[in-house]
């Protein structure tokens, strides 16, 4: 049996007992095995459907994802009030727990509290790393950038997009307008799409696999 605790650290033993909810192990052996990206990625997501932002932290978690940041944008369709943020943070723990039981990584991403976009976006105004913002109206492509030389950090609109003072924001920011394409994706598939492109051009994508 594989364990692991979510900081890096993974452990294999066996199952000797099994009681009710709990589980006995034995022979247990600690493993040193990193499955990390030698890109961190910090993924900010706007808000989106329960449904797919569960799907987004999912996906996220299994291609690598450093951390997670929901962003409250003026067109997104969920809203959650205080008490109902912290209720959904912990389920988006356990979906990311999960994530990682299923794809061997034993690292989850830091899932923070959501943030109003403007107030994430002023922020990082003074964060030293790479930024990008997809649009659809973004005249660079990624592979036209240079490599991150620390994190990178990938901003995804909602289902209705970035309004244009959001977009302008984000350019002041610092953040690299990046196009994906002639086509408009979905929120979620926007999301899959440039962390697999971020992994891809600069991250474990082309390592041997574990």
């Amino acid at each position: 049996m594989q364990l692991f605790d979510g900081q890096g650290a993974e452990c294999h033993g066996y199952i000797e007992k099994i009681s009710g909810k709990q589980v006995v192990l034995g022979r247990i052996v600690h493993v040193e095995v990193n499955r990390e990206s030698p890109l961190p990625v910090l993924l900010a997501q706007s808000l989106s459907s329960s449904e797919k932002m569960d799907w987004i932290i999912q996906k996220a978690t299994e291609l690598g994802a450093a951390e997670i940041q929901p962003l409250d944008t003026e067109r997104s369709v969920a809203r959650l009030t205080a008490e109902r943020a912290e209720r959904r943070m912990e389920h988006w723990k356990q979906v990311s727990i999960s994530a990682c039981e299923q794809c061997g990584r034993n690292t989850l991403p830091l899932i923070h509290a959501p943030m109003d976009i403007m107030a994430w976006l002023d922020r990082m105004r003074s964060i030293d790393c790479s930024k990008f913002i997809l649009l659809p109206e973004g005249s660079d492509a990624l592979h036209e950038q240079q490599k991150p030389k620390n994190t990178a950090a990938l901003l995804i609109g909602a289902e209705g997009g970035f309004s244009q003072t959001e977009a302008e924001s984000a350019l002041l920011a610092g953040f690299v307008p990046i196009c994906l394409g002639a086509r408009i994706l979905r929120t979620e598939t926007a999301a899959i799409a440039g962390l697999a492109t971020l992994q891809t051009l600069w991250g474990d994508f082309c390592r041997q696999p574990f």
